[in-house]
């Protein structure tokens, strides 16, 4: 019920009309419903698409999409079956949209805002399209898909990503991410800056960010900068990391960038069990080096850049929300569910914002932006309740024994509100 309440305060429906291209299949429930569909599956909290036999009854979805029981699942698996990569590409654009809605909903006004750029490892165990062995550490040996991932710090939301062929990122892949952002970027940001780890440098990438005026922070393994020694400075008297920077331009590379360098001293180790004595004294010190356009103190720099260590925590979560689920053997089909379980893990993200704002009149939402979904499930979504008809009205009733009612209620007035004042925005 609350999704419903927060789709319509979105004009969500709306949106999708208007962006989705929809495939060749037809169906009797209409394109909306069999996305919506999939996309409440995930929502719910089951990521497989032959979960629907769980919820075909429940009497809640039933009254939403205005059916007597849900399409069976081999219904949900032949229309995604006939999607692609149109498809996926304007699930993307509809969340653009959704995007500008929930910030202008939620007061965001971020101006500046960080895109954390990463790539996971999804491992296929069957004979699907563009599975390929490359690094999975987890499953060495094993095929599997490399998708990218971007993510707004600041929101903690999925911006832009895509599903990939299991191979190494290149550069011009990596500049062609990079040029899309724009269409993605809500209205009121005026400064990106992109983090990224050394998969993703090169001087495609570099270019892309410096054409388009974003800054940037990358991780390398590739470069090998020559910094001055006399420059080394120690900011924290009691760490013993040291840091340092120069301008320096790579082989190849059409101008000079900054790099800085961050050296810390490797513990020593027992003589006994050392198999090959060190060959140069700076074997001593173990280095982290970054290309990057921002002009503050390099350690300053570093400790920018280790704030992108959340993205792991939030692939991880989107992985629990349906990322990891490979229903097809097309590739085409399983690019599509990429951004339909991307889709559902941005609505969460929205819903819980929308709690958060709530939280300054409900304690048990208090701070609930920042904790992890399958939490906020149990705050928001997974309560006991029952559908009663009783003349022309279907009532649902909440249990009066569970302490999370009224908490749930009052956040239901909330969305009610904005709904109303939505509707005479609109009038005026």
């Amino acid at each position: 019920m609350g999704l419903v309440k927060f789709l319509d305060l979105f004009d969500f429906e709306k949106h999708f009309e208007e962006g989705y291209v929809s495939p060749s299949r037809e169906t009797q429930l209409g394109a909306y419903a069999m996305i919506m569909g999939i996309v409440m599956l995930m929502f719910i909290g089951f990521n497989r698409i032959w979960h629907f036999v769980y919820i075909r009854l429940e009497a809640m979805l039933c009254g939403i999409f205005s059916v007597s029981k849900l399409p069976a699942a081999s219904t949900y698996w032949r229309y995604l079956d006939s999607l692609g990569i149109n498809q996926a590409q304007s699930i993307l654009r509809i969340m653009s949209r959704l995007r500008e809605q929930a910030w202008k909903r939620c007061g965001i006004k971020h101006s500046r805002i960080a895109i954390d750029i990463d790539t996971t490892v999804e491992t296929i165990y069957g004979d699907q399209e563009g599975g390929r062995v490359g690094h999975n550490p987890k499953h060495r040996g094993k095929k599997g898909y490399r998708p990218i991932l971007c993510f707004i710090e600041q929101t903690r939301e999925y911006l832009y990503g895509k599903l990939r062929k299991g191979e190494t990122v290149s550069g011009e892949e990596m500049a062609k991410v990079i040029r899309t952002f724009k269409d993605h970027l809500p209205s009121c940001v005026q400064k990106v800056l992109l983090r990224a780890d050394a998969e993703f440098m090169s001087w495609n990438s570099v270019e892309a960010a410096l054409d388009e005026g974003y800054d940037f922070i990358f991780s390398n393994k590739q470069c090998e900068p020559l910094f001055d020694a006399q420059t080394w400075y120690r900011p924290y008297r009691r760490e013993g990391a040291e840091f340092n920077s120069c301008m320096y331009k790579p082989f190849g590379w059409k101008q000079a960038c900054r790099f800085v360098v961050m050296r810390i001293p490797r513990k020593p180790e027992d003589p006994k069990s050392q198999t090959q004595q060190e060959l140069f004294e700076e074997d001593h010190y173990s280095y982290r080096i970054f290309c990057t356009s921002l002009s503050g103190k390099a350690h300053e720099v570093i400790d920018t850049y280790d704030k992108r260590a959340d993205a792991e925590n939030l692939i991880g979560e989107a992985k629990q929300e349906g990322l990891d689920a490979i229903p097809s053997g097309k590739f085409k089909n399983n690019y599509a569910f990429f951004q339909i379980a991307m889709l559902a893990y941005n609505l969460w993200r929205y819903f819980k914002l929308l709690a958060n704002r709530c939280g300054g009149k409900v304690k048990m939402f208090a701070g609930i932006a920042d904790t992890k979904i399958r939490i906020a499930r149990l705050k928001l979504l997974m309560l006991g309740a029952k559908v009663v008809k009783s003349g022309n009205r279907d009532t649902v009733k909440y249990s009066t024994h569970d302490t999370r009612t009224p908490a749930l209620l009052l956040f239901y007035e909330f969305l009610d509100r904005l709904r109303f004042e939505k509707n005479q925005e609109c009038k005026a």
